[in-house]
């Protein structure tokens, strides 16, 4: 037993020399970055353009494609008509109908003549009035009808896609045409919820876009109305200031924007 004493406290000479070795590399690894920042804020802000206005044009009646004059890509004014339909059909129906407004008209008439001579009963002349509010009613609706066989543009601006082609008969309800207005291009992109305390809307900045390798200067035109508790983000709406040819909607690139370092 004696002779075990030495080798023992060898050992635990060296197990002690061992954790005094890796304390420090512990220490060193444990401890946190001096600088930490979210990820958001080491990443780069990417940004898309998007049009101002966009919607999808449906038909509303059945009927056949006669024309269309704006090609997929094209430009169009406010008003324009973007599609015409073949509606003989419903021409048919509403010559019909005020054939028969004029028919329950002069019955009407002729009816109210014959009660002020006392030969007609106030029964009749009431069906014949109500005669003559139903073709005009049935008036109203294939006028109204008859309106739809033309689409004119809500506003200005181009044909993004054609979902149909003339000649093609389509159902109400059915997906004409993909439209937008890009006479206006918003960015949007998605900053630090801490940046609320100095990025306010009107805030000037730059955005590189990737297609056209250039810089253009934009302006902050709404702030998000709710932050993303998980991510610490909000979504702020740009739009580029001035009108640049080259700058379609769908590109996309980087926002050159950062806090004060102050």
């Amino acid at each position: 037993m004696p002779a075990g004493r030495p080798i023992r406290a060898t050992l635990s000479l060296l197990a002690a020399l061992l954790l005094c070795a890796q304390a420090p590399a512990a220490a060193q690894t444990a401890q946190p970055p001096a600088a930490h920042l979210p990820a958001l804020e080491q990443r780069e802000i990417r940004a898309q353009l998007a049009p101002r206005r966009y919607t999808t044009l449906a038909a509303e009646i059945g009927a056949r494609i006669q024309r269309m004059p704006v090609p997929e890509g094209g430009t169009f004014k406010q008003g324009q008509n973007l599609v015409q339909f073949d509606c003989v059909l419903q021409q048919a129906q509403l010559d019909r109908a005020r054939a028969a407004l004029d028919a329950a008209d002069k019955t009407w008439q002729a009816n109210r003549r014959l009660a002020e001579l006392g030969s007609a009963g106030q029964v009749e002349l009431d069906i014949s009035a109500a005669e003559t509010r139903k073709a005009r009613a049935e008036v109203a609706a294939g006028s109204a009808v008859l309106g739809k066989c033309n689409l004119p543009a809500p506003y200005p601006g181009r044909i993004a896609e054609q979902r149909v082609r003339e000649q093609q008969y389509v159902q109400p309800g059915q997906a004409l045409l993909d439209i937008i207005d890009d006479s206006v291009l918003e960015l949007e992109f998605i900053v630090p919820s801490r940046w609320l305390v100095w990025l306010k809307a009107g805030a000037r900045f730059e955005v590189r876009i990737d297609e056209t390798g250039k810089t253009y200067p934009a302006s902050v035109q709404r702030i998000g109305a709710r932050v993303d508790p998980v991510s610490q983000s909000i979504k702020i709406n740009a739009v580029i200031d001035g009108r640049f040819e080259e700058l379609i909607a769908g590109m996309s690139g980087q926002v050159l924007m950062a806090p004060p370092t102050h």
